[in-house]
């Protein structure tokens, strides 16, 4: 059996990227709001290739990180927007952001007049920026990034790896999504030949659970609304929920799982209050809907099997429209 080479689908975009970081020393890296595993894996990611390279980078996020990430090398450079105040970069590198309002909560620390170089998976993406890599085939972002670092020859060290697999498992549901593919698991292969240890990396990105988001679980569930016929499912969290229970915004990513993992289920979705009454939805769906086109009907987007938006308040509200839409996917499959 021939020995498997690790080829990109966007070739050509991926070059570009590299020959653009190649030439410039001074990078901003940023990531979409509430960063997932794939943006900090992806965004940590970066930060080792353009540091391999002896270039110089920033990290900025708009607000805290998820603290189950920490175990990701550099997560301690992570810097927050305001502490101390960002000076305006002129070459910044947007990873896992579907659109340019995903990074607007740090805009402040972009020049007006930027190259943004666009690394994305999302099939939404409309290729914004100076420099755009989109693959939309692509598991995660960070197989595109990987794919980025073969093309500058940086070698894969095990931080590197660490950041790469981590977006890879996490943005495949531990390999268990439709978009696991041959090509993912012969890159995770690689990945693990560096070093990476699974499970030092699934336990706390993928199974550890505050017991602050334990007792949110309880009550969502609880209050879970299941269809009549079974085919979809919704979750919603409030901040009075969140209070009792005495838990954070990051303890309730992932709950929306709960909602697909229904058996009958086609379509999950968990609707979130958040403190200003605006009302994030995430979606998700096994085969049959492409919920990204029900997020767009509401300005957002995403993947045909993961997407999201953010709807105006009260809940219940926010629920009958996001309802309608459901089921006019349903009845359309």
């Amino acid at each position: 059996m021939e020995q498997w080479q690790p080829v990109p689908r966007q070739k050509v975009a991926v070059l570009e990227v590299a020959k653009a970081i190649a030439a410039d020393d001074d990078w901003l890296i940023v990531t979409h709001e509430r960063p997932d595993g794939d943006a900090l894996g992806s965004a940590l990611a970066m930060a080792h290739i353009l540091q391999a390279l002896g270039k110089r980078w920033t990290f900025v996020v708009g607000e805290v990180v998820p603290a189950r990430f920490r175990f990701l090398p550099m997560f301690d450079q992570i810097r927050q927007l305001a502490e101390p105040p960002v000076r305006p970069f002129r070459r910044v590198i947007a990873v896992d952001c579907a659109d340019e309002l995903r990074f607007a909560s740090v805009a402040s620390a972009i020049a007006p007049d930027a190259c943004i170089l666009n690394i994305d998976h999302h099939q939404t993406n409309p290729h914004y920026g100076a420099v755009a890599c989109v693959d939309a085939e692509a598991a995660a972002t960070c197989e595109v990034i990987f794919h980025i670092a073969h093309a500058l020859g940086v070698p894969l060290v095990i931080d590197l790896a660490k950041c790469l697999y981590t977006g890879i498992l996490t943005d495949t549901g531990g390999f268990s999504y439709p978009n696991t593919t041959q090509e993912v698991h012969e890159i995770a292969a690689e990945l693990l030949a560096s070093g990476v240890r699974p499970y030092d990396i699934a336990e706390p990105a993928l199974e550890a659970r505050t017991l602050e988001q334990m007792r949110l679980l309880q009550t969502a569930l609880r209050d879970m609304v299941i269809a009549d016929d079974g085919r979809y499912a919704f979750i919603m969290v409030s901040q009075q929920m969140l209070a009792e229970a005495r838990a954070n915004e990051d303890d309730v990513e992932g709950l929306v799982g709960f909602a697909r993992s229904v058996e009958t289920v086609e379509v999950g979705v968990l609707l979130r209050e958040r403190p200003d009454g605006m009302i994030k939805a995430s979606l998700r769906s096994k085969r049959l809907v492409d919920v990204a086109q029900i997020a767009q009907q509401f300005g957002g987007g995403g993947h045909a099997r993961a997407a999201g938006c953010n709807l105006p308040g009260p809940l219940a509200e926010a629920k009958a429209n996001v309802e309608r839409a459901v089921q006019l996917a349903l009845k359309e499959v």
